[in-house]
């Protein structure tokens, strides 16, 4: 498969797995990945689980569509994040519930309570309400995604970076795993932290 072939087969197979995880429903969700001076993005007003390659639109940096229909409501902020990030080679955003959940508590995830998390994401934290699809989001994601690896959207979903597609697919999946540990271990008697040493 050509590096374009590839990079289109990609997004739709994490588009695909964001829809069987459960992590987006209808039309939720976007998936980007940058290739040099363009981004492949999936496509506005579509769902994810039933996307094919030649449904994947290219665009500029700035998320100008250079091939495809029309792409994701939500370009701004995927390409806020490249603008801030020049490490960051791609972008899931997504709903999964109970991270989503913590979103809309306004709770981070930044406790140091499992391994995986702590190397896989470090400190997950709420990003202050920024109306979807608008510039306003793009702003507020752009000033906190820093050096994060992934973001709560306050109410509103969750997103998160990685210099490889695969690696943002991983970390949206980690950060469910681990919303769902949290909210268990809050049930239960509360999480009880890592020590430094560890």
């Amino acid at each position: 498969m050509t590096g374009e072939a590839a990079l289109r087969a990609d997004v739709v197979e994490v588009g695909r797995r964001l829809y069987a995880k459960g992590f987006v429903a209808g039309n939720e969700g976007n998936v980007s990945v940058r290739a040099g001076d363009r981004l492949y993005v999936t496509p506005g007003g579509a769902c994810k689980g039933f996307l094919e390659p030649g449904d994947v639109v290219v665009t500029d940096l700035d998320g100008r569509a250079l091939a495809g229909a029309r792409a994701t409501s939500e370009i701004l902020m995927h390409a806020a994040v490249y603008r801030r990030r020049p490490d960051v080679g791609a972008v899931v955003h997504a709903h999964p519930p109970v991270a989503t959940g913590f979103a809309v508590a306004g709770l981070p995830l930044d406790r140091p309570v499992l391994a995986e998390p702590v190397v896989t994401l470090g400190p997950v934290p709420v990003v202050p309400f920024g109306t979807p699809s608008t510039a306003d989001l793009a702003d507020v994601v752009s000033a906190a995604v820093g050096s994060a690896h992934a973001l709560l959207l306050a109410n509103h979903g969750a997103l998160t970076v990685g210099e490889t597609l695969w690696r943002a697919w991983e970390r949206m999946e980690t950060l469910e795993q681990f919303a769902r540990i949290t909210l268990v271990a809050r049930l239960v008697g509360g999480p009880t932290e890592l020590s430094p040493e560890a």
